[in-house]
């Protein structure tokens, strides 16, 4: 429907508008408005943007000194191993260690397999990799220390 039969149809006489209605030219300012603005609701509607992600899990201390550890003296796995999936520096990934390292030995759980791979290294070596990790490990470390490292890498699902 052009302008002037939508005038017509509401009660305007083109070019002498109806006292009763606004002129043609402000009618048909105000619907480009609702228009305009109808448009602009549904696109910000239907943006298309990603949900953000989870934000991460809040760590305990526990957990907070295993991360140092990881990352710094006296452990420094950070030195060999990277918590980006995908990414060999040395040793493997450590990202997903925690949903692997429950199915990795059979008979283990995923923290005593996680134990024995910092206190014993040797004794299960993923394929593809080097034995390579340093077997004084444990001793650098205290009980705790190694109970905090294993806390941190359980999070690393």
């Amino acid at each position: 429907m052009n302008s002037k039969l939508l005038c017509r149809w509401l009660g305007h006489n083109w070019g002498r508008p109806n006292r009763l209605y606004p002129p043609c030219w402000k009618l048909r300012f105000e619907l480009g408005i609702v228009l305009l603005i109808v448009t602009v609701l549904l696109l910000t509607g239907c943006g298309g943007k990603a949900p953000a992600p989870p934000a991460p899990p809040t760590l305990t201390p526990a957990q907070e000194r295993g991360k140092a550890l990881f990352s710094g003296p006296p452990a420094n796995c950070a030195t060999c191993h990277s918590l980006t999936p995908d990414t060999q520096i040395v040793g493997p990934s450590l990202a997903g260690v925690a949903t692997r390292a429950e199915e990795r030995m059979p008979g283990l759980s995923a923290r005593e397999y996680l134990e024995l791979s910092i206190v014993k290294p040797g004794a299960y070596v993923v394929d593809g990799y080097p034995d390579a990790m340093p077997t004084n490990l444990a001793k650098q470390i205290t009980s705790d220390q190694l109970n905090d490292l294993v806390e941190f890498l359980l999070t690393l699902k």
